[in-house]
């Protein structure tokens, strides 16, 4: 007869090792693949990432420069990544799953694509936001701080700030499923977050200020307004799903039976 296959629950250390090992492995795999699409439009792509700021550039110019002759090929490689972690992200987003999926409860296993759908939506969400309002308000502003002289904008310079803030955006929209996962453990809860919602506020601005390239108050706004939005948004998902409610209607439930 054949070993009998471990639970989750009887997995020991090495053995969680061992599957995150794959896990790790089965994502690299997805976004190698997912690399050659990138490649091959990867120049076209780039072009369209350039648009917020060659839009604005003085007139004349409207390509970007490099210094150093492999620039060119390492931006372009550095795009077919980019684009492969936005077609790879819901596989790699599944295996997250599969390596968390043995701490949940049977109940709880079935939001794997509820949860593999919305985080890729709300990531994705999160990059356009920034690649539409507030990158384009971002190269605005320096540009037209610096118009009393030649702009030089780097290829490896505009890609950087730009992938820090496509990726810092699209990380912060996550917050409504961080919440509903820290509520459902009893982590935080609906009136706990309206309690603190003011120091909610705090922290938003400072994460708004470490992610948008400009100091001024106006670009802060427009990545700090969204960010409470959804933050209220979590709100709502802490008081709907969250482990408070489960266990009012566990003890409703439990009364019930008892009349």
């Amino acid at each position: 007869m054949g070993k009998a296959k471990k639970s989750p629950d009887e997995m020991t250390f090495l053995e969680h090792l061992e599957d995150l090992r794959k896990r790790i492995f089965y994502s690299l795999i997805a976004l190698f693949v997912a690399v050659i699409p990138g490649s091959i439009w990867a120049s076209d792509i780039f072009n369209i990432l350039t648009k917020p700021v060659t839009k604005y550039l003085p007139e004349g110019q409207n390509k970007l420069a490099y210094f150093k002759l492999t620039s060119p090929f390492m931006v372009y490689m550095k795009v077919a990544f980019l684009v492969a972690l936005f077609v790879a992200v819901p596989f790699i987003l599944l295996q997250i799953w599969y390596f968390i999926a043995p701490g949940l409860y049977q109940k709880e296993k079935k939001y794997v694509w509820p949860f593999v759908i919305f985080t890729s939506a709300f990531f994705i969400l999160g990059a356009l936001f920034g690649y539409f309002l507030v990158f384009p308000y971002a190269c605005r502003f320096f540009l037209k701080i610096g118009q009393d002289f030649q702009a030089v904008i780097t290829v490896e310079e505009y890609f950087s700030l730009m992938l820090k803030l496509l990726l810092g955006i699209g990380a912060v929209f996550e917050t409504p499923i961080l919440i509903f996962f820290l509520s459902r453990m009893g982590l935080v809860t609906s009136r706990w977050m309206l309690k603190n919602f003011k120091y909610a506020i705090l922290v938003v601005f400072i994460i708004a200020a470490l992610i948008t390239p400009t100091p001024d108050p106006i670009s802060q706004s427009i990545l700090a307004v969204p960010m409470l939005a959804l933050y209220t948004f979590g709100i709502l998902i802490a008081f709907f799903f969250g482990k408070e409610r489960r266990t009012r209607k566990e003890k409703k439930a439990g009364a019930d039976l008892a009349g």
